[in-house]
C-alpha cells in the first residue's frame, strides 16, 4: 500500500524537490523513506507557518471574553482560553433561575460550542489564573478540577497578546459575617444555592415540632442592595411564593415576609425617578417590606444588624436566607496585578481609549475589571486649539471651529454625551453661536477654554453591565480582525495627537435601554431618548429582547419554553 502511494505520488514529489529525490535513489534509500521526508518537510513548513500565528490569551468567559471570541474571525491567531468555568452564562436571567423561572441550563452555552466553526484553532482550559506576568508575557495559572480528580494542577501560558476579561467579585465592604452567612448572585451555582435553600426552608418550616417563632425566622428572606439584580430578585421571590409555594404550603403562606434592605436614600438609583417612584409603591402593595437609608453592619448565622442612616438607630432582625447584592469588588489577581504596574490606588484596571491596559500595548482588559481612563479635555486644550488654529493667529474663525469640532467629539466623547443632555450651557452657547454667526468672527482661546472647562467636572466612568462588558468583546474583535491590514499605524483616529491617519477609532459605548422587572408581568423600561414605559407591554418587550440576546439559537429556544412551561404548569418547587 505504502508502495502504491508512493508512485501514485512520485511525479509529483520528483518535481517539487528534484534535487534531494535523485540523490535518495542513488543512494539506495526506498521510497517509502522519500515519502516520509517529504512528509516531513510538509508538516515542518506547516508547522513554520502556523508558528507566525499570534498567540491571544483569554482570561474570563464572561460577556466581555465571550463576545471577543463570538466575533473573531480573523485566522493568524491562536486563540488560548483559560476560565474557572468551561461555559458562558447569561447573567441577566439568574435572579430567574433562583425561582425555577428558567432552568439552570437554559441560560448557558459551553464555550466549545461557540468556538468549534471558527477559522483560528483555539484550546480552552478550565482553570483560574493565579497570577499575570506582563513583564515576560506568562499567565500562571491552576486547573479547576476537584483534588480527587488527581489534584492542583498548576501551569503558564504565554502570550503575545493577553485579553483580560475576568469579571469582578461581589462587594462585602469588609461587613463582618457576610462571606459566612450570605447567599451572592454572580455565578449559575450560586442561582442554584439560593432556589435549594428557598426550598430548605419552606420544608424546614413545615416540619410540625417547630416553634411559631422559629417557623416566622425561616420564613423570612431577607435582599441587601436595591439594584437592579436585588429588586428583581426580590421581585420573582414574590411571585414565587405568591403564585406556586403559597398552594403548596398553604399552613406557611401567611409567616412569609421578604425584606428589600437599601443604604441609600431610593432602591433603582440609576433609573429614571419615575420608575424608581413606581418601583416602591408596588413593592409596598405586594407587601415586600422596603427599607431604604438602612446600612447592614454585622451579619451572623440567624441575625441580620443594621443601622439606620437618619437616626443612628440599630437594629437586629432575625432571618432564614440572605442575598447579598450591593456591588461588585476587584478580584485578587487583578488586585495583585494592578499594584505591579502601578495602579494600586485604583478600583479597577486603568485602559485607555483601546482598551489597552495603560503602559502594556499587547495587554488589554475590559469588562467589570477594567475601566477607561478618559483623557481630560483641559489637558489637551492648548494643543486641541493649536491644531485648529491653521493661521496661527491666536484665534479660531468660525470654520476653523466647525472643522475641529467633530474631532472634539470623537476624541472626548463626554463633550458630546453631556453636550446633548444640555449640561454644558458653555459650550452649547459656543456652538450655537458658530452656526448663526458670520464665517469672518473669530473665537478667543479663553473664551473657548472656558467653554469647555465643564466637561472634566461631568465626566464619568462607564456602567459595570453586561451590556458594556458585550460591546467591549464586540469592539475588540473588531480591531483584532482588522489589525494585520493597519500595523503600520499605532493607535487611534484623531489628529491631536501626532499626524496621519491611525489604526482604530477609540471605543464608544451606546447605550441602549435597561429593563427593572418588578413581578406581576409587569416590567419598567427606560430606553434612549428618555423614554420610560412601564407595566405590561414593558414585559413583553423585555421577553423579546432578553430571547434575541442569547447567545445561540439552542438557549434561545430553551428559554423561550422555559417561559412557556412555566405560564401553563407554574414553577417547579422540587430542590434539584
Amino acid at each position: 500500500m505504502s508502495g502504491f502511494r508512493f508512485f501514485r505520488r512520485t511525479p509529483k514529489l520528483i518535481q517539487e524537490h528534484p534535487r534531494v529525490c535523485t540523490a535518495l535513489l542513488l543512494t539506495g534509500i526506498s521510497g517509502g523513506s522519500l515519502l516520509a521526508f517529504t512528509e516531513h518537510k510538509a508538516y515542518a513548513h506547516s508547522n513554520e507557518g502556523d508558528s507566525k500565528k499570534k498567540k491571544v490569551v483569554v482570561l474570563g468567559t464572561g460577556w466581555a471574553g465571550t463576545s471577543f471570541l463570538k466575533n473573531l474571525n480573523h485566522p493568524s491567531y491562536e486563540i488560548h482560553v483559560v476560565s474557572p468555568r468551561n461555559y458562558f452564562a447569561f447573567t441577566p436571567l439568574l435572579p430567574s433561575v433562583t425561582v425555577g423561572t428558567v432552568e439552570a441550563r437554559s441560560v448557558v452555552e459551553p464555550i466549545r460550542n461557540i468556538t468549534k466553526n471558527k477559522p483560528f484553532d483555539t484550546q480552552f482550559r478550565e482553570a483560574e489564573c493565579l497570577r499575570i506576568d506582563a513583564e515576560n508575557k506568562k499567565v500562571l495559572c491552576r486547573s479547576s478540577q476537584d483534588t480527587n480528580l488527581g489534584g492542583e494542577e498548576h501551569f503558564e501560558v504565554d502570550y503575545d497578546y493577553l485579553i483580560i476579561a475576568l469579571g469582578a467579585r461581589s462587594n462585602t465592604f469588609n461587613t463582618p459575617g457576610v462571606e459566612e452567612n450570605c447567599h451572592f448572585l454572580k455565578e449559575v451555582e450560586d442561582a442554584q444555592r439560593i432556589r435549594r435553600t428557598v426550598v430548605d426552608c419552606f420544608e424546614r418550616a413545615s416540619i410540625p415540632s417547630i416553634s411559631d417563632e422559629e417557623r416566622k425566622r425561616l420564613l423570612h428572606f431577607v435582599i441587601v442592595g436595591g439594584g437592579p439584580t436585588g429588586v428583581e430578585f426580590a421581585a420573582e421571590l414574590h411571585d414565587f411564593v405568591t403564585d406556586d409555594l403559597a398552594s403548596l404550603y398553604p399552613l406557611l403562606k401567611d409567616h412569609v415576609q421578604i425584606t428589600l434592605l437599601e443604604a441609600a436614600d431610593h432602591i433603582l438609583n440609576m433609573f429614571d425617578k419615575r420608575i424608581t417612584t413606581f418601583a416602591e409603591q408596588k413593592f409596598r402593595r405586594d407587601g415586600i417590606n422596603l427599607k431604604t437609608g438602612s446600612m447592614v453592619t454585622k451579619v451572623t448565622d440567624k441575625a441580620i444588624t443594621t443601622k439606620e442612616r437618619a437616626t443612628g438607630e440599630i437594629k437586629s432582625t432575625e432571618y432564614g436566607m440572605i442575598v447579598w447584592s450591593t456591588g461588585i469588588g476587584t478580584r485578587p489577581v487583578i488586585t495583585n496585578f494592578m499594584k505591579e504596574i502601578g495602579q494600586g490606588n485604583r478600583r479597577a484596571l486603568a485602559t485607555d481609549e483601546w482598551l489597552r491596559v495603560e503602559g502594556h500595548e499587547n495587554v488589554y482588559a475590559m469588562g467589570d475589571c477594567a475601566t477607561i481612563n478618559q483623557r481630560s479635555v483641559m489637558a489637551d486644550i492648548t494643543e486641541i486649539f493649536s491644531k485648529a488654529d491653521k493661521n496661527k493667529t491666536g484665534k479660531l474663525t468660525v470654520n476653523d471651529f466647525k472643522d475641529v469640532i467633530k474631532d472634539i467629539f470623537e476624541r472626548y466623547p463626554q463633550v458630546e454625551i453631556h453636550m446633548k443632555r444640555q449640561q454644558l450651557k458653555g459650550f452649547n452657547a459656543l456652538l450655537q453661536n458658530s452656526q448663526t454667526s458670520s464665517k469672518k468672527e473669530v473665537i478667543d482661546i479663553e473664551v473657548f477654554k472656558n467653554a469647555l472647562s465643564e466637561v472634566d467636572t461631568q465626566m464619568k466612568n462607564l456602567p459595570a453591565t453586561a451590556q458594556v462588558a458585550a460591546q467591549q468583546g464586540v469592539y475588540l474583535a473588531k480591531c483584532f480582525n482588522n489589525m494585520e491590514e493597519c500595523e503600520k499605524n499605532p493607535e487611534g483616529p484623531l489628529r491631536f495627537r501626532g499626524t496621519g491617519n491611525h489604526r482604530f477609532h477609540p471605543f464608544r459605548y451606546r447605550h441602549l435601554g435597561q429593563f427593572a422587572p418588578l413581578g406581576g408581568e409587569q416590567t419598567a423600561a427606560q430606553l434612549p431618548g428618555d423614554w420610560v414605559s412601564i407595566g405590561y407591554s414593558s414585559q413583553w418587550l423585555w421577553y423579546s429582547v432578553y430571547a434575541s440576546k442569547q447567545m445561540s439559537w439552542r438557549t434561545r429556544m430553551l428559554v423561550v419554553s422555559d417561559w412557556g412551561r412555566r405560564f401553563i404548569f407554574g414553577r417547579d418547587s422540587s430542590r434539584i
